[in-house]
């Protein structure tokens, strides 16, 4: 099976409302898939997605980068993916999203010729993924007006976005942990905090039973998170810090993190996010499989990871609950909350109106 043809195409939604971090507001999210074809007749679907204050790309750069990639793609094999990886890599630094639309393309293409789902393809054999469910920044009795209808609805995990004002960070979990008093919490400061005020607001956070406390501080301060687990009694979560393995190498060694945040925009989609896992895996820390704005085509492909990877302890897959993207994309997979339940179709089990 060889590769005859790569098209990509920009999509831009709209958000149901204001999304809002410590790192900005986010309102609307363009989208680029990708699809890649073959000389057999299969045809694999991916998906490039990330807030250019996250990783840096724009919709622009994802589709200059996949025009970059066509010459290395067109004749090759699908099932040449490392190749391809090492390949994107010589001509393109980072550019995880554009990588990820390619990855999760090929991924799509070698389940389908395998005439298996993604996840089984992957050697997994449950089909069922538990997500939690995010609440951005607002007015603290706003988020917990929320978490307690999430919790009626039957979400059992939750994260709490933190990060821009310690007093209101510090109502919002107690308000939430009122309204929610069996939820597991997990809070994301997204970098909003120093060493100083990040140890002020675990002292705080620990009487409220939160589970853990994601990227406290700047992407850049591995060793000012060391030190903030080391004086912890909660656990510590990296993302913004850990892009490739390299960084993941980077903070098992100096201990900054008890579980990893994978993301596919971040790393370049399911090879490398395999890579950074087993890197995990065998330093004993944990991972989370997270998710930028993306539609249910990465949604799907990430749950399929999580399900595929024992080590995977958390799912944070909830972005497709916030724009409607039905028109686009068919058949990804049923959400029996708080469970994504992945189709038994080959590949992501995704078609897109291309």
């Amino acid at each position: 099976m060889r590769i005859t043809g790569v098209k990509a195409e920009l999509v831009a939604v709209s958000l149901a409302k204001p999304f809002v971090i410590s790192l900005g507001v986010i309102d609307s999210a363009d989208i680029v898939f990708v699809k890649i074809e073959t000389d057999e007749g299969l045809t694999g679907y991916g998906e490039g997605s990330a807030p250019a204050f996250v990783s840096g790309e724009t919709s622009e750069s994802i589709l200059a980068a996949v025009e970059l990639a066509k010459p290395i793609l067109l004749g090759a094999s699908p099932f040449a993916i490392a190749e391809i990886h090492r390949a994107l890599d010589a001509v393109m630094v980072r550019n995880g999203s554009a990588k990820c639309a390619i990855d999760l393309a090929l991924y799509d293409l070698m389940a389908k010729s395998a005439d298996l789902p993604l996840y089984a393809y992957l050697g997994g054999t449950v089909n069922r993924v538990e997500t939690d469910m995010t609440i951005g920044i607002g007015e603290p009795a706003a988020m917990a007006a929320t978490a307690a209808e999430l919790t009626a609805a039957g979400y059992r995990e939750l994260k709490i976005k933190a990060g821009s004002d310690e007093e209101q960070d510090r109502e919002a979990i107690r308000l939430i942990r009122a309204a929610a008093p069996s939820a597991h919490l997990k809070v994301d400061a997204n970098q909003g905090w120093t060493v100083a005020s990040a140890l002020r607001m675990l002292a705080y956070y620990a009487q409220f039973s939160v589970g853990a406390l994601e990227q406290p501080l700047p992407y850049w301060d591995i060793d000012g998170m060391a030190e903030v687990r080391a004086r912890s009694t909660i656990p510590i979560m990296a993302d913004e810090s850990c892009f490739t393995p390299q960084d993941a190498s980077r903070i098992v060694r100096a201990r900054a993190a008890d579980t990893i945040n994978i993301k596919l925009m971040k790393c370049g989609g399911i090879f490398r996010a395999l890579e950074i896992n087993a890197i995990a895996e065998a330093a004993n820390v944990t991972t989370m499989l997270g998710c930028m704005l993306e539609s249910r085509l990465a949604i799907a492909a990430g749950a399929h990871l999580v399900a595929a990877r024992r080590n995977f302890v958390f799912a944070d897959l909830d972005s497709f609950r916030d724009f409607d993207d039905s028109a686009q994309i068919k058949s990804a997979f049923d959400f029996e909350l708080p469970d994504i339940v992945l189709s038994q179709t080959p590949g992501i089990g995704v078609e897109l109106a291309f």
